[in-house]
């Protein structure tokens, strides 16, 4: 009986999105997190009747068709690329985008990643580092000695070094921009990694068209919203509950008919 697999696609399809929106409400204080949705498209449909072929012995046409949905897949599993709130922290290293772009991180391999995550620190040799020590691109050096750090919302970084009346240029920051944010790579650690789909990094100073800007003191916290993702998932589960009582059912009829045959 073909309900008993299409029933089946459903549940497997509503057992994906629980997994989509356990991973959003996991990471609610995931810092610069994009919540993510899963997208879904119906499968192959097998026909039983054609639709504008004649009709058995007569010159006129079958006007609908008679077509039976195989089932359900998931297409997609899409981020939602909308801004997180700016959360102050108070510390001269945390660095919130607002806007578009992300930063620019060299890891121990030479690659470069992306992430929107800002919570920057500075390693033994005071470079600006993420918190798993990999550079931030291009390379800022803060001295050991500046007893304040500035960075303007252009990216432009500056410190104050005792001894000297104007504040030192240590660095500019610049941003990335895709065409398409959505097809990068999540490689885990709020760090993603280009692919075909996303298109080739544009590169631009933050406060330009197209880039956001840089608000130093501030983290951008998770998009995710907890009373959108408890809604999803009351009516994840309400699917899922449903796609099992198709199959109780055809399992049921299914039974009749064995029944019916010994």
């Amino acid at each position: 009986m073909r309900a008993l697999t299409i029933a089946a696609t459903g549940m497997s399809a509503q057992e994906q999105n629980i997994e989509v929106i356990a991973h959003n409400v996991a990471n609610i204080n995931t810092t610069g997190f994009k919540r993510s949705r899963a997208e879904f498209t119906d499968l192959i449909y097998q026909t039983e009747r054609l639709a504008g072929v004649s009709s058995r012995g007569r010159d006129a046409t079958v006007p609908e068709a008679a077509q039976i949905g195989l089932g359900v897949r998931t297409a997609a599993i899409r981020p939602v690329q909308i801004q997180g709130s700016l959360t102050s922290t108070g510390n001269s290293l945390d660095l919130a985008i607002n806007g578009l772009g992300y930063f620019q991180v060299t890891t121990p391999a030479g690659e470069t990643v992306y992430t929107r995550d800002g919570a920057f620190s500075t390693n033994a040799n005071g470079q600006l580092v993420t918190t798993d020590g990999y550079l931030v691109s291009p390379a800022v050096t803060i001295p050991s000695n500046a007893t304040a750090i500035s960075v303007s919302q252009s990216g432009q970084v500056t410190a104050t070094i005792p001894g000297q009346q104007a504040a030192q240029t240590l660095g500019q920051l610049t941003l990335a921009n895709f065409v398409n944010p959505a097809g990068l790579m999540a490689l885990g650690n709020n760090l993603f990694q280009v692919t075909s789909a996303s298109g080739p990094a544009n590169v631009g100073v933050p406060a330009e068209t197209s880039y956001g800007v840089i608000q130093q003191g501030y983290l951008e916290a998770s998009n995710v919203d907890p009373v959108s993702e408890i809604t999803n998932l009351i009516s994840a589960q309400r699917a899922y509950e449903m796609n099992s009582k198709v199959i109780q059912a055809a399992d049921q009829m299914s039974g009749t008919v064995s029944n019916m045959r010994s």
